[in-house]
């Protein structure tokens, strides 16, 4: 059978309230469920998205619309990420919404993969980032 996840929608980003994070609602499908189920992908703002952001570009300043335009791409790339790690990983498995938390804490050994993602895709972000950004 396969087992292969689908992603069918992704909605956002979103400031969760309370939260330093922006999240991500994902619908995804496998060929064995019946119907799509929801998982949210949270991205922590300083221990996961300004952590990639200065990998990345390092000290690169701008324009605050373009931080907004930046923070938005790296997050979304981010929480893409995030969600082929969870899956890997088996959180994903089971058909029922999910909440795939910050990898910070309990979660704090997937961020490992996250930075080498990081690492491994430098150069085709900042070549996205400027281009749509212009930095």
């Amino acid at each position: 059978m396969d087992a292969r996840m689908k992603i069918t929608d992704v909605i956002g980003p979103y400031r969760e309230p309370r939260e330093q994070v922006f999240s991500y609602d994902y619908s995804i499908q496998r060929a064995s469920w019946a119907t799509a189920q929801a998982v949210r992908v949270k991205v922590a703002i300083p221990e996961e998205l300004d952590v990639v952001r200065s990998k990345i570009l390092g000290d690169v300043v701008g324009t605050p619309g373009q931080q907004l335009m930046i923070s938005k791409l790296l997050s979304r790339h981010i929480a893409n990420e995030k969600i082929r790690i969870a899956d890997a990983d088996g959180m994903l498995a089971e058909r029922r919404d999910t909440v795939v938390a910050p990898f910070t804490g309990p979660l704090a050994h997937l961020f490992a993969r996250l930075d080498a993602w990081a690492e491994e895709q430098r150069d085709a972000l900042r070549a996205e980032i400027k281009t749509l950004v212009g930095l």
